[in-house]
């Protein structure tokens, strides 16, 4: 197995364990935080997504898939490409307010389908270019790789467990 294979395999996972995390959830329990101040299964999704999407679209040096579709607006947000929710209050977090499952689906979908074909065109050498020098050592598209989907994997992981505890509730 190459790399691209490897790094395909594991982005690839994403999708399906999204579409679990939101499957059959309304927009109130999407929009519903297991305890006051904590983070809720569309603020946790929509926030992974939006991560991948700006990861993404910077090593492509091309705009993100939540700027060029109507995807904020059916998160009831602005197409803010610098918002990806780091540094989010409780109340912005409850500002997240997807109109269903399906509008995170839709745009996981989409933005997993960008990194795919990004995936399938890397070639071993790209994995080694400096993308951020603000950083010891810099980090490179490899790393930046790997911590775009250790971030999405803790998160949909996240949501998953919430989603347990609404369901219990």
């Amino acid at each position: 197995m190459d790399v691209n294979d490897l790094l395909a395999e594991a982005y690839g996972r994403l999708p399906d364990l999204v579409g679990s995390a939101v499957e059959g959830l309304g927009p109130e329990q999407l929009r519903q935080p297991p305890a006051p101040g904590a983070s809720t299964v569309g603020w946790l999704v929509w926030h992974l997504t939006r991560v991948q999407d700006s990861g993404v679209a910077d090593l492509l040096g091309e705009e993100q898939v939540w700027v060029s579709g109507d995807w904020a607006s059916r998160c009831g947000l602005t197409a803010d490409p610098n918002d990806t929710g780091f540094g989010y209050t409780p109340e912005q977090v409850l500002a997240v307010r997807p109109e269903s499952g399906r509008a995170l689906v839709d745009y996981h979908r989409a933005v997993a389908e960008r990194t795919a074909a990004y995936l399938r065109g890397l070639r071993p050498a790209d994995l080694d270019r400096v993308v951020d020098e603000n950083w010891d050592p810099p980090v490179t598209v490899g790393v930046r790789l790997v911590s775009l989907l250790e971030d999405d994997l803790q998160h949909v992981g996240q949501a998953a467990y919430v989603r347990g505890l609404i369901e219990r509730g």
